[in-house]
Order: structure tokens, then C-alpha cells, then sequence
């Protein structure tokens, strides 16, 4: 044991009415939802990056946190996964995510860093012995180091993309050893900041075999986890290739690739994107690509990605709803892709704001499923289309222009605008709230 959480006792749920900070309000992991218990709904994820490897720094400035475990080599790297299976055991949480970087030292080549990141893992699974937190996903990180400026798979220099495809197996190889039942590839460099020098072509055929690569070494390996892609725009590059759902879906379709990776959403990538959470979940619902989501939010006064812990409740109710709608998570989950303000110092901070991140999914969950057991709003939905059942609507479908023209000439068709009620539908979902 390390004292970094010293005095901090483990967080059980004690219920709405309890006024211990160090107390779960609303999640229960125990309580049934829809036949199923919420923390088998959730599955709740502590991202290693933010937790433990975050420094405090943002555009404009650097390290205001202090950690033991910064600025040191293997020893200090396995006093950081202590502290970290410390605090998952504070928090009794199902799963964790990592990058190698995260949780290695940098070598001075790809066989220290790969050698480095086996002891780490070798540890890891010593932790996990003792521990119920499993490996949600891992993730190689190709954005940090300056050889991937000009991006990883996509990359004009080939040794480039040869040292992204040989991280890439060595974190798959990580994450297949520690039980992990997803492998998340975040393009954060796959982009350009001029189309002066760039082929946009090149660089999609290369980011597309990368990906064959990845499945196919999957599938040797016999290993039946998700491939995930998460979409992000904008920042860092002035474009990011995998903008949104929509447009890794169309990547996917391009290279046909659709069958064998699902999405992982992120609510700050979505607003960033200039949509909302319940929009991508939307789309990679009705798509039939939801893979697993990254729970944050962002600052709306801000325009970076500010990976802050979620609290509100109906923006988390209507991700949840189409979460549940399609089906509930299989091997994805609630991932905490958040971090602790750079002014949060103490280590209290780090655990009260994932307590306060889970209580709020929690409420979500809950408010999600009455929405979903109710029924209402999707009789509302139902009745809106409720036209398009006739045999005439379907039979217009099979119909060509022709043949449509002469049916609304011939029986007068001069159709009066229908009320949307977008509003009395705001109220409706309101009232779960």
C-alpha cells in the first residue's frame, strides 16, 4: 500500500439522503434496471491518462500537480499502478484504460519502450490477481512523441508507419494478455494541417490498411474483443480524418471494413464536432456501430477539448437512452475519458470527482430507462411516421416518379404542415428528470 489516498476510505453507496462526500448517492452497483444490475449497465472505466499520468497543464501552461510517480523510470512506473489499483479499489470499479505511454517509460528505442511496457504489464496482472477492475480497453498513443507530427498510419515517411504498426501490436498484444475486451485506436495526429502537402487518397488508402492490419492480426490471434474507432475533429490537426460517426462509418463502408470495428463515442468529441452526445449515439445506433462511449463534457465557453466530469443529468439521460435503445453495452462501457481541474490539487479531488461523474450516470441510467419502460416517447415517435405503415405509402415506395405524379394529380394531394411538438416532447422527457 502507498499513502497517496491515505485516509480515504472506500465509497459505498449509502443513498440520496446520505451527506457523506465519500458516498455513492445514486449508484448502486446492486440495484436491477431493466433485469440487469447498473453496474453491468454501466461498466464504469478509470482512464489511466487523466487520472494518474495527467500533470495539471493546459494550452497555456504547465505541471501544477505533484505526483511521486512523475519524472522517474520503472520503479516510479509501478508506484503509479499501486496508486492506481488503490484508488480502483476505493472506487470498487469494474474496469480501467490505458495507453502504453501512460503507463511505461519512454525507452530510447521501439525495444526498450517494448520491453518497458511487458514489465508494466507483467505487473498489471500480478494487481489484477487481487483486484476485481479488469482491462476495458488499451490503446497505443501515436500523437505524443514528435516522430508522429505528421500522424502515425498516415504518416508520408514509412518508417513512420512501420514503428505505428509495431506499437500497435505491442499494445494489442498488452491488451490481449491483461484480459481486455476491447482495442481502441484514437487517429490523434490523422489529419492535416495543409492540403499544400498532403494526398488525401495516400493517406486514407494507408490509414485503411493499418486498420486491415489490426483485424486481421485480431482474428490470428483468436482473440474476440471489439475494434473501436474513436472519432474526434479539429484539434490537434486543422482536420481530423475521423471527424464523426457519419464520417468513420463512410471510412469504414470505403474500405469495407463496417463488420469488423464499432464506434467509441465521446461527448467532447461530439461537441466539438458541432453536435450533441445523443446525436452520435443516434447515428452509430441507427447504424448499428455502437462499440463503447468516453463520458465527459466540455466547456461550452471554451474551444478545446476540456475532458471535464459530466453533471448533467439530462444530457446523460438522453446519451443513456440511446445507449439502451441499442441494446446496452456488450464488451464497451462507461469510460471516464475526464480529468480533475488543473487548480484540484489534492488527492480527495481525484476520487470525489469520479464519485460525482458516477452518481450522474447513475440518475442518467435511471431516468434513461423509465423514459425507455414508459414508453411514451417512443409512441410518440411511432405516431409521427404512423402514415408511412399504410400499403399505399409502401407501395409508393416501390413506385417510381411517374407513376407518384399521377396519383397526386389525380386524387388533389395538397398536404397542410404537422405539428412537430418538440416542445410537449422537452416536457415529456423533463418529467423523468
Amino acid at each position: 500500500m502507498t499513502d497517496f489516498f491515505k485516509g480515504i476510505p472506500q465509497v459505498k453507496f449509502e443513498g440520496a439522503d446520505s451527506d457523506n462526500e465519500f458516498a455513492f448517492k445514486h449508484y448502486n452497483p446492486d440495484e436491477v434496471i431493466m433485469g440487469k444490475r447498473m453496474e453491468d449497465h454501466l461498466r464504469f472505466s478509470i482512464a489511466y491518462w487523466h487520472s494518474f499520468a495527467y500533470e495539471g497543464g493546459d494550452p497555456f501552461g504547465g505541471r501544477t500537480f505533484e505526483r511521486p510517480w512523475f519524472d522517474g523510470g520503472i520503479e516510479n512506473a509501478k508506484l503509479k499502478a499501486d496508486v492506481a489499483f488503490e484508488m480502483y479499489d476505493i472506487l470498487q470499479a469494474p474496469f480501467f484504460a490505458f495507453h502504453d505511454l501512460d503507463v511505461r517509460p519512454e525507452g530510447k528505442d521501439f525495444a526498450e519502450s517494448t520491453r518497458n511496457l511487458e514489465e508494466i504489464v507483467d505487473y498489471f496482472a500480478l494487481k489484477m490477481e487481487s483486484s476485481k477492475t479488469k482491462l476495458l480497453w488499451g490503446t497505443a498513443n501515436l500523437f505524443t512523441h514528435r516522430r508522429f507530427m505528421a500522424g502515425a498510419a498516415t504518416n508520408p515517411d514509412p518508417d513512420v508507419f512501420a514503428y505505428s504498426a509495431a506499437t500497435i501490436k505491442s499494445c494489442m498484444d498488452a491488451t490481449i494478455k491483461l484480459g481486455g475486451q476491447n482495442y481502441v485506436l484514437w487517429g490523434g495526429r490523422e489529419g492535416y494541417e495543409t492540403l499544400l502537402n498532403t494526398d488525401l487518397t495516400k493517406e486514407a488508402d494507408h490509414a485503411a490498411r493499418m486498420l486491415e492490419m489490426v483485424v486481421n492480426y485480431k482474428h490470428k490471434m483468436g482473440w474476440d474483443g471489439q475494434i473501436l474507432i474513436e472519432p474526434k475533429p479539429q484539434e490537434p490537426s486543422k482536420h481530423q480524418y475521423d471527424y464523426d460517426a457519419a464520417t468513420v462509418y463512410g471510412f469504414l463502408k470505403r474500405y469495407g471494413l463496417e463488420n469488423e470495428v464499432k464506434l467509441n463515442l465521446e461527448q467532447g468529441h461530439a461537441i466539438l464536432a458541432g453536435h450533441s452526445f445523443e446525436h452520435e449515439l443516434a447515428v452509430a445506433r441507427s447504424l448499428g456501430m455502437l462499440g463503447s462511449i468516453d463520458m465527459n463534457r466540455n466547456d461550452y465557453q471554451s474551444g478545446w477539448d476540456t475532458d471535464q466530469f459530466p453533471n448533467n443529468v439530462p444530457e446523460v439521460a438522453l446519451a443513456y437512452y440511446e445507449v439502451l435503445s441499442a441494446g446496452g453495452f456488450t464488451k464497451g462501457g462507461t469510460n471516464f475519458d475526464a480529468r480533475i481541474r488543473r487548480q484540484s490539487l489534492d488527492a480527495e479531488d481525484l476520487i470525489l470527482s469520479h464519485v460525482g461523474g458516477m452518481d450522474i450516470c447513475a440518475r442518467g441510467l435511471k431516468a434513461a430507462a423509465a423514459m425507455l419502460e414508459d414508453g411514451k416517447l417512443e409512441a410518440a415517435r411511432d405516431a409521427r411516421y404512423a402514415d408511412w405503415d399504410s400499403a399505399a405509402s409502401k407501395a409508393m415506395l416501390e413506385s417510381d416518379l411517374e407513376s407518384i405524379q399521377a396519383r397526386v394529380l389525380a386524387d388533389g394531394v395538397n398536404p397542410e404542415p404537422r405539428s412537430g411538438r418538440q416542445e410537449r416532447l422537452e416536457n415529456l422527457v423533463n418529467s423523468y428528470m
